[in-house]
């Protein structure tokens, strides 16, 4: 029996993450219905990097998309966390502002959170997140998707770290959700030492 997900009314990457779940759960017979073409795009993507063949088919106002493959071996990957180079190990994202781009501000204020709830969702999770400037407005955050996003990733082990001076700057120490409050000095040691630094 093929295995449904009603994902009408969540935003990308949401949809491509539930059926990425199944997936490496090793379910291949899978409808999601979703309410956007941008969606039923992301969803063709994935079934083509997963070797499974898709069709779309358009109800109403929402797209069902159906993933036909059979049954798979389950194949679970080690985290990569801990993955060292000659560069360091792991890799650290810095948030320098609590949005992501340029341009409208609302905009980017929802791709900061479902960034957040993209990584939180990975097996290959950060080693650190690094929050400065008005980033440190995201783990203060009354948004509960993104302290829950940030949670989820201190419990997979990424160690979150917000600059103190910033949070004094913006008044917002007493707000701080989730991370520990930090220094100049500790927050270059861990770029230094990261393979890689993403930054926002």
């Amino acid at each position: 029996m093929a295995k449904y997900i009603d994902a009408r009314g969540k935003a990308c990457p949401m949809p491509v993450i539930l059926v990425k779940k199944e997936i490496d759960n090793g379910e291949r017979d899978i409808t999601i219905t979703v309410d956007n073409e941008i969606a039923v795009e992301n969803l063709k993507r994935l079934a083509a990097d997963s070797g499974i063949e898709v069709k779309a088919e358009k109800n109403g106002n929402d797209f069902n998309v159906t993933f036909a493959g059979g049954a798979a071996e389950v194949k679970k990957e080690e985290p990569a966390v801990n993955a060292c180079t000659p560069n360091g190990c792991g890799y650290a994202v810095f948030f320098g502002k609590d949005h992501v781009g340029e341009g409208e501000y609302e905009l980017g204020s929802n791709l900061a959170k479902m960034m957040l709830y993209t990584y939180s969702q990975s097996d290959d999770v950060p080693t650190t997140l690094i929050f400065m400037n008005s980033g440190v407005k995201l783990p203060t955050s009354d948004n509960d998707d993104i302290i829950t996003s940030i949670k989820v990733l201190t419990e997979k082990g990424t160690e979150v770290i917000v600059c103190g001076t910033c949070l004094n700057y913006y008044g917002l120490t007493e707000k701080l959700k989730v991370g520990t409050v930090s220094n100049m000095y500790e927050i270059v040691e861990k770029m230094k030492k990261a393979a890689k630094v993403i930054t926002v």
